[in-house]
């Protein structure tokens, strides 16, 4: 017989399950994809529709560009917080996996969408910068996207609410329900 020494033995037992394999197993399918992805974006640009409405601004002179940017953070950020969330909460309570999409939808949603905002801020004050490649355009570049992202933060958040925020609550309950 093959027996392996005590300290190469598998501490975790026959169940547990290899890095490879989790990973494998978080990735979202085509359906939940195509899908959750275009309907998380939707919820996102009325979430941010209504957060304009209610604050009277939805006669605003930008609300196509608005609304197409919270859609596209959502429509992007849907299947990379599905993933981290499953990576995150395979094997563990309701409770954790509540927590763990929850946590991944919101840093997902909110940092892909400033990221889109930061891209878009950047190719409108490129115009302005330095010659592409020189150092002093590598830190305008740098500054100009974390004052953009700076400022989504600050100033975007707020049309997540209150929509948003409940979208993010149910549809993290239905994802650690599924699981």
């Amino acid at each position: 017989m093959n027996e392996q020494p005590a300290a190469r033995r598998n501490v975790a037992g026959p169940g547990s399950r290899s890095k490879r394999g989790r990973i494998h197993r978080a990735i979202p399918s085509w359906r939940e994809t195509f899908l959750g992805a275009p309907a998380w974006g939707l919820a996102m640009a009325f979430s941010a529709w209504y957060a304009l409405w209610l604050r009277e601004h939805d006669a605003t002179f930008h609300l196509q560009s608005i609304l197409l940017l919270y859609a596209l953070g959502g429509l992007v950020a849907w299947p990379l917080s599905l993933f981290g969330g499953r990576c995150m909460a395979e094997g563990r309570s309701i409770e954790t996996r509540f927590a763990a999409y929850l946590l991944c939808l919101i840093a997902g949603t909110i940092g892909l969408t400033g990221l889109l905002f930061a891209l878009d801020y950047r190719l409108f004050y490129s115009q302005w910068h330095a010659t592409t490649g020189s150092r002093i355009w590598f830190y305008q570049a740098l500054f100009t996207s974390a004052s953009a992202f700076y400022q989504f933060l600050v100033l975007g958040i707020r049309l997540y609410l209150p929509l948003g925020a409940l979208a993010l609550v149910l549809a993290s309950l239905g994802l650690a329900r599924r699981q």
